[in-house]
């Protein structure tokens, strides 16, 4: 017979003597009434049954712990109350019942000693109702670590998850996680734990167990395993060698390369993600790794996704940054190498080529590529790798024939067919067959080359400050002296007309492939405030470097062979950083177009831009070249698109998927953010909602999305996002403003900072504190 959830106290005592994985500490607990008829004896038992000088007071009140509600941490438990105190904890206890009744009650229990581990467990995930076993917990004597919102480490496992990979500090915790559910019918619970060291046998304590609340339908074991499954052979086959790739298997991972979980988010809608992969990671990326004189890997879609959540193939990714001239013996090695990095330190996956790939030349390149010597590389090998890379560079810095000056000629092509394109009588349809095209052909792929530019001109910065030509406030100074499109939104906002602003930057939107994310022209009034306008952002110091910097860096340019003196570098630096920018602005433009259009055919079919976010874009793509019915094939289209959304809500995986077992359970790693500036500020903490309170605060965003760039034009002091590079719009935007930021934190920090009240950032000791 199963057992009944009822009052924390209840639920406890009915398991005493019962539970075969856990114990429970001794208890004693009594009711309002018993209290008030006679506080002296209810004291008197305590002592009388209860071993010990110590003890923990806690909350047994019928409003908590019930299938409605939970009122977790609502009410008072106090600890370490001795004998003294026993009667002013109490009263404490029961004040902090909202409405006290005669049925309510105290719990009181010997406190634990020698605790080594404790936390909290699920046994579904409490957001979607699947079947997912979390445990979060901590290390160390405190037990109120992890419900007093403390980090720790956190293990997500699908239900039907049976293996010898499961952390072995929580193995007894899946046991009793289990066990619970067996006695309590299969109802979704949620309990506190801890573990305590005693003669070298570690004991598991059972501290609380409740019903967990779940708004919606609770998910089942067997569709779980079916999905989960499909995905694991996926992944499977996807980590064999491939005939046409060099290196002997991969990863997957959110934040490599072309990062879609900062651009399009963990679990994009489709419109989203099939806009995405036309425009980027289909061919696009390949295209241009290729003319840049990178290995050919066209025909090799990038990103895969798993029932809709996206991935980058790091094989792919790694293969694609190997210059084409490399033997393929030893490009083989290399990516090989790069794998075995990231799998030893998972950490890294938003910071692969600034932290484990070599992609370019760089002046510190020499001191960089000891870490292959250390693994086995030859130095005719690591001199072999460096000579490659520097032809690749210095094809992409040439003072005249630079790469990236003919990608940046595309783009006054993109902007003029775009022009004519909106003039022309062609329908809606043939419209937004164009823009998209276009956005390819002379926006999206000239972008990935001028991206690429902008990655090198960084690390290019980045090296002149490691071989001390120039110091950390140089590199500041240039950065912020840079004068890009975000930059000169900012300006425009104080100084422009509200129709000539949204002119200029109407298209905009922060969602960039989300067409439920509104244009800054369609809601103007939910980003800025017009009824003032911002004081003009303080003048920035232009950036020069003195005579002997400039003999310096030209010693250093000679020795290293690079074709750039050092204004010509100076001069690819800034057009590296600004150009990229510009490039995403004008593409964006297509983008943001076409998306309008999109919405406009979904109203002509009676179709709200809600539900049109559920189709594929290629139904459009159709739609142009049929004379189909665009209702039909939209429904159509929308339902699928629905169908597969409704499952990614069901599933969870990890940032890295390293094996196949990954997909049934896996650690959350709390990941490396990447520090802006040197600075530190303290701030209270905001979304980008609460446009009036963000003057003065941190701001909290989980993509580094350019369509947030209208935040620059609030004085705020700091910004963290849950996603995004080094290198990301954000970081860079971050670095020219001088605002200190947080950028990349991943998901387990970033919602610990986001939901405190107050936090300290301090960039230079590159650490977070929560304040409030």
């Amino acid at each position: 017979m199963a057992f009944m959830f009822s009052t924390k106290a209840r639920t406890l005592a009915q398991l005493l003597g019962v539970l075969q994985s856990a114990k429970i500490v001794p208890l004693i607990y009594f009711t309002v009434a018993q209290w008030r008829e006679s506080s002296e004896n209810c004291i008197k038992s305590i002592i009388q049954q209860l071993a010990g000088d110590a003890w923990i007071v806690r909350s047994s009140c019928k409003q908590e712990d019930c299938f409605n509600q939970s009122s977790a941490g609502v009410f008072l438990s106090l600890q370490n109350v001795n004998i003294s105190g026993l009667d002013s904890a109490i009263t404490q206890v029961l004040s902090s019942y909202l409405e006290t009744v005669d049925l309510d009650e105290v719990l009181v229990q010997p406190m634990l000693q020698h605790v080594i581990r404790s936390g909290v467990a699920f046994s579904h995930d409490p957001s979607t109702g699947e079947p997912y076993r979390m445990i979060n917990w901590s290390e160390g004597e405190d037990t109120a670590v992890i419900t007093g919102g403390g980090d720790g480490c956190i293990w997500r496992q699908a239900a039907c998850y049976c293996s010898d990979d499961i952390p072995k500090e929580i193995l007894s915790v899946i046991a009793l996680l289990d066990e619970l559910l067996d006695h309590f019918g299969e109802v979704p619970i949620d309990f506190e734990f801890a573990i305590t060291l005693e003669n070298d046998e570690e004991i598991l304590w059972l501290l609380q167990v409740r019903p967990l609340l779940i708004v919606g339908d609770i998910g089942g074991g067997e569709e779980q395993m079916e999905r989960l499954q499909r995905i694991h052979n996926k992944v499977e086959m996807g980590m064999l060698p491939h005939p046409f790739l060099i290196g002997k298997r991969t990863v997957y991972g959110v934040m490599p390369d072309w990062n879609p979980a900062e651009i399009i988010g963990i679990r994009p809608k489709p419109l989203a993600l099939s806009l995405y992969r036309d425009l980027i990671t289909d061919s696009i990326w390949a295209y241009q790794r290729h003319n840049y004189g990178y290995r050919n890997l066209r025909s090799f879609p990038l990103m895969q996704h798993f029932y809709g959540l996206p991935y980058i193939d790091l094989r792919l990714s790694f293969n694609s940054f190997i210059p084409a001239d490399l033997p393929e013996g030893l490009a083989g090695r290399l990516v090989d190498y790069y794998i075995d990095s990231l799998l030893e330190k998972p950490q890294l996956h938003d910071k692969v080529e600034f932290e484990i790939v070599y992609s370019c030349y760089t002046l510190d390149l020499p001191q960089r590529m000891t870490r292959l010597r250390e693994v086995g590389f030859s130095q005719e090998e690591c001199d072999s790798i460096a000579e490659s890379l520097r032809r690749l560079t210095n094809r992409v810095i040439h003072p005249e024939k630079g790469l990236w000056r003919s990608d940046a000629a595309k783009l006054d092509i993109l902007s003029q067919r775009r022009e004519e394109l909106s003039v022309s009588s062609n329908s809606r349809l043939e419209k937004i067959y164009w823009l998209l095209e276009d956005a390819k052909r002379y926006g999206s792929l000239p972008f990935a080359g001028l991206a690429r530019a902008g990655f090198i001109a960084v690390q290019m910065l980045r090296s002149l400050v490691e071989v001390r030509a120039l110091s950390q406030r140089d590199y500041d100074a240039f950065v912020s002296s840079v004068s890009t499109v975000s930059t000169q939104l900012v300006r425009d906002r104080s100084n422009l007309s509200q129709v000539a602003f949204l002119s200029r930057y109407g298209h905009l939107r922060p969602g960039t492939y989300d067409i439920l994310s509104q244009r800054y022209d369609e809601a103007p009034e939910l980003y800025f405030d017009w009824t003032q306008r911002p004081l003009q952002p303080d003048p920035v110091a232009p950036f020069s470097l003195t005579l002997e910097q400039m003999r310096q860096i030209a010693i250093l340019l000679e020795e290293h062979d690079l074709h750039a003196d050092p204004v010509g570098l100076f001069d690819f630096l800034q057009a590296g950083i600004e150009m990229r920018e510009f490039a995403k602005f004008q593409f964006t433009k297509n983008l943001s177009d076409a998306m309008v259009l999109i919405a406009d055919v979904g109203q002509e079919c009676g179709i709200s831009r809600e539900d049109l976010a559920y189709c594929d874009i290629s139904v459009f793509q159709e739609l142009y070249m049929s004379a189909g019915s665009p209702r039909e094939m939209l429904l159509r289209s929308i339902q699928q698109g629905k169908a597969r959304y409704a499952d990614a809500l069901k599933i969870s995986l990890p940032p890295v998927i390293a094996a196949p077992k990954d997909v049934f359970g896996f650690k959350i790693p709390e990941s490396t953010p990447n520090y802006i500036t040197q600075k530190n500020v303290m701030g209270n903490v905001v979304d980008n909602t609460e446009r009036q309170r963000l003057p003065g605060s941190i701001v909290c965003i989980p993509n580094a999305d350019p369509g947030y760039d209208w935040l620059f034009s609030y004085p705020i002091v700091g910004l963290v996002t849950a996603w995004g590079g080094a290198n990301s719009h954000m970081a860079i935007r971050a670095g020219e403003m001088g605002l200190p930021a947080v950028i990349g934190a991943g998901e387990v920090l970033y919602q610990k900072w986001s939901q405190a009240r107050r936090i300290h950032l301090d960039c230079a000791a590159q650490r977070v504190m929560v304040l409030q």
